[in-house]
């Protein structure tokens, strides 16, 4: 027998239904363009790129380099990105990683002698090669249209001339100003006057301006070859990083055949390894064989079953996953169906099980997920990340750029797990993205950030759309659940809970207790995320959008 535990964070005691029917938006609707957003800014100068003859690539770009600025805490110049694409040209799928790697001395060794158990999560130690760069200008040099220099124009603006501090942002800044004061170059770019911008406050970025200056002149080889470069290593071995040029002069994007699995005569592609979008491909292998039309959407039975799925498939993920150019694991047999059959088997539908190798280290990160879609049919479906909230609170001297923290969140230091620290490794990564096709065009694009709750919620999402006909809104509106064991490494040893989002019904979060879940339900739409979504309408040549409210994101077209 499970546990119903009700964390009452909310100052208003709202369900989700009687919030939503304050707050319900009907479906974006455009015929010649669609950008999703969580920045509502970026939104804007998507769509501008698209209104001055440029196609979803451009504009993925000129977004991409907004949301810097816009959402800094998520993404930027120092994160990481990964992209799924469609080219309707050319009829071709792509998947671009954008992940770098990690510095050249950083051995296991080298932090076990000084007494780490784990990879630290702030500082210079914390970093790995930012690679968002490089897949901004893999996308835009295979697809692109508009000069790249247009592209950061707007970005550069924002920096200069700053940007209005919205609530969700200004939250953000608060909640880390003490890891950011931590660090003088931090505390002048993102403290003015000693304290954290306040909502409605403006904001600007002098110093990253300039640098968004010069890499519109010179693309991404002034970022990992040129000045920038340098300015950027002199300030990291300044401070005791172990990175060597090479290690920021030999990032290159990798363009590669997207993961593939078919879910009800759809086609899912997926970002692959070191991205764990393969977990959205198994889990939703594993529920396919279930007739999920049959069950209510927030009933106990399907979210039953959606839970199971999910503690099977991060199993398979934390017994294998590791770079694939270091760790040889059978990534095509877990997102096969013969695996699902043997992992469907394993469900109890009348009892919560708990699968061998389910408590590694799970994150939440802070991530920005967009979408795009243009009149010709391409489609775009772009996530990028700093890792935790402001990456690894460290600005890169007088370049402005804010680096992540992927290699403090991502690697291990056990020398057994396939995820161990090594020089050049890439770390296993959250970040993922996917393009759903009905015959052989794409038909949803859609993603979220929120760390290992991504795949959980893509699932989550793709079968409110597919199995029971949401709405985009209505999908991405609908309440959540997430399976935790814990983003802490102080709680790996605690059982698995699910957070339960209010409004799904009481009676069905009494029945998953019964089922064995400990069970903790959060506010309305509290569980984070910001799942942005695209859908082609072919027949009526229209676009649709929807864009999530947890975050004040917006879909609109035109």
């Amino acid at each position: 027998m499970g546990c119903y535990v009700d964390n009452n964070y909310s100052p208003w005691d709202l369900s989700a239904a009687e919030v939503r029917r304050g707050l319900h938006r009907p479906d974006a609707l455009g015929a010649n363009g669609m950008v999703a957003s969580a920045h509502p800014a970026a939104v804007s100068i998507g769509l501008s790129i698209l209104q001055r003859g440029g196609n979803a690539f451009d504009a993925a770009v000129a977004v991409a380099a907004a949301e810097g600025v816009l959402l800094p805490m998520m993404c930027g110049l120092g994160a990481d990105a990964f992209v799924v694409a469609y080219d309707a040209s050319r009829r071709e799928m792509v998947a671009i990683n954008g992940s770098g790697v990690a510095a050249a001395g950083a051995t296991r060794e080298y932090y076990t002698r000084r007494g780490h158990t784990e990879m630290p999560l702030e500082g210079v130690h914390s970093v790995s090669v930012p690679g968002a760069v490089s897949a901004y200008e893999a996308l835009w040099k295979r697809y692109g249209t508009m000069p790249w220099s247009e592209l950061w124009e707007p970005a550069i603006r924002l920096a200069s001339g700053g940007v209005a501090i919205t609530q969700f942002v200004g939250s953000q800044f608060a909640a880390r100003a003490k890891a950011l004061a931590r660090h003088p170059t931090s505390t002048e770019q993102f403290l003015p006057g000693g304290r954290p911008p306040a909502v409605g406050d403006r904001w600007s970025a002098p110093k990253l301006a300039r640098t968004l200056e010069a890499l519109a002149r010179g693309g991404a080889d002034e970022f990992y070859r040129g000045k920038i470069a340098e300015d950027v290593l002199r300030f990291l071995k300044g401070e005791g990083a172990l990175f060597a040029q090479d290690d920021f002069a030999s990032q290159q994007a990798v363009i590669y055949e997207p993961l593939a699995t078919q879910y009800r005569g759809l086609t899912v592609h997926e970002t692959a390894p070191p991205s764990q979008g393969f977990l959205v491909l198994e889990q939703l292998n594993i529920v396919e064989g279930y007739d999920l039309r049959t069950l209510a959407p927030h009933s106990a039975e399907r979210m039953h079953l959606l839970i199971e799925a999910k503690k099977l498939a991060f199993a398979d993920r934390n017994r294998y996953a590791g770079d694939p150019a270091y760790v040889e694991w059978p990534i095509n047999r877990l997102i096969s169906k013969e695996h699902a059959a043997i992992r469907r088997a394993q469900i109890d539908p009348s009892q919560a099980r708990f699968p061998d190798f389910s408590q590694t280290p799970e994150h939440n990160g802070d991530t920005s997920y967009f979408a795009i879609a243009d009149r010709e049919g391409n489609a775009v479906s772009f996530i990028h990340s700093l890792s935790n909230a402001f990456g690894s609170a460290v600005v890169a001297g007088d370049t402005g750029v804010l680096l992540n923290n992927r290699a403090g969140r991502g690697f291990s230091l056990d020398a057994t797990h396939p995820n161990v620290l090594g020089p050049g490794r890439r770390t296993m990564h959250t970040l993922n993205a996917y393009i759903v096709c009905r015959d052989g065009r794409p038909w949803l694009i859609g993603g979220t950030p929120g760390g290992d709750q991504q795949t959980q919620w893509s699932t989550q999402i793709i079968g409110n759309v597919v199995d029971h006909g949401m709405t985009l809104q209505d999908a991405v509106d609908a309440p959540r659940w997430y399976s935790f064991p814990g983003t802490d490494p102080a709680e790996l040893g605690a059982a698995p809970v699910v957070r339960v989002e209010r409004g799904v019904p009481e009676a069905a979060i009494a029945a998953l207790a019964r089922l064995g879940h400990a069970v903790e339900t959060i506010p309305p739409w509290s569980g984070t995320g910001a799942t942005q979504l695209i859908q082609f309408d072919y027949e009526r040549g229209v676009l649709r959008g929807g864009s999530d409210l947890r975050r004040g994101g917006i879909a609109l077209g035109y």
